[in-house]
């Protein structure tokens, strides 16, 4: 057996991760004053409810938020009362009609309304402006790093660390440029779930995401998950060499891997609730904060319930009940 494959040298190597992890989250959580950077080009509306959520949680506890972010955001303000932000110009921003094209069939094939047939002719026929898209990420990112005025700000203010939205590669290739921790917001890759990436996920027994499958699956179900696996991964790994890849070469070096940059985050705040997930392998470095987006209830004024009447009708067709 080599050196390389002995058993003692993963151990160590499982060790030194756990270690690491270990020092991260009693890094974060004894600061009180933690200066955090976020890098954003254009997050759909779900992502950036998410985050900005995350970001005013952060605040309340006196931490500092500072946003770069592209002037053509759809949704992120240049001013804000719980962030400061640095504006990076591009000439163009990601499609938002394709956007929302792309989430409305994603939504129609897990509700089981689209085909499966249907669903790949859509995700191949539009390959060409998911890639797009990134381009357009990869050019904010781009001009982000180019800006040695902008880069030199955020080097003197002394970051501790960089929270950002794995979707997207523009917060991976800052936290290297900076040389500084990097925590991730979601689940989600650049195509594809995170757990099939950090852990290993055999998958005849660990559905992918949106795919209908539980974890007893048929032949032709083991069939159609691998398929879908392998759709996501020649997506995620076309766009990474064509577009990542590339920033990675030119501002960091031929010797950085995207690929290996984007496993190697500290810490990776999974928003799910492990309680509905299936039984899969996961990483020292996962944090699960399902429902962290919930709030307490706020009472009701008993002077709005006054004279308020609802009626509700209910009907039964098809075996669906509508109201």
């Amino acid at each position: 057996m080599g050196t390389s494959t002995h058993p003692y040298h993963h151990r160590c190597w499982l060790l030194n991760f756990v270690l690491k992890t270990i020092w991260m989250f009693l890094f974060l959580f004894s600061r009180k004053d933690l200066k955090v950077i976020i890098s954003i080009n254009n997050l759909k509306r779900s992502h950036w409810i998410n985050m900005d959520i995350l970001l005013q949680a952060l605040h309340s506890r006196g931490h500092n938020i500072t946003i770069v972010r592209s002037d053509k955001s759809w949704y992120i303000k240049d001013k804000s009362t719980y962030y400061r932000s640095f504006t990076v110009e591009v000439k163009r921003s990601l499609d938002q009609k394709y956007i929302t094209e792309l989430v409305s069939k994603a939504i129609l094939f897990e509700r089981g309304a689209l085909p499966l047939t249907n669903f790949l002719h859509m995700t191949l026929g539009m390959f060409s402006t998911f890639v797009d898209a990134h381009m357009a990420v990869g050019e904010f990112v781009s001009a982000m790093l180019s800006d040695q005025e902008l880069m030199r700000t955020l080097r003197d203010s002394k970051f501790d660390l960089v929270l950002t939205d794995p979707c997207w590669g523009g917060g991976v290739i800052l936290a290297k440029y900076l040389n500084l921790p990097l925590v991730y917001n979601v689940r989600w890759l650049i195509a594809g779930e995170a757990h099939l990436a950090i852990a290993p996920s055999p998958l005849s027994y660990i559905p992918i995401t949106g795919s209908g499958n539980t974890d007893k699956m048929t032949f032709f179900q083991r069939v159609k998950n691998v398929f879908l696996h392998l759709v996501t991964q020649t997506q995620h790994h076309l766009v990474v060499r064509q577009v990542y890849q590339k920033i990675c070469d030119k501002y960091l070096g031929p010797d950085n891997d995207y690929h290996q940059l984007m496993l190697d985050a500290d810490i990776w705040l999974m928003r799910v609730d492990f309680v509905f997930e299936f039984p899969r392998p996961t990483m020292p470095n996962a944090v699960y904060m399902g429902g962290f987006q919930c709030k307490p209830a706020k009472r009701l004024l008993s002077t709005s319930l006054v004279n308020f009447n609802v009626v509700a009708v209910w009907r039964e067709t098809n075996n669906e009940v509508s109201m």
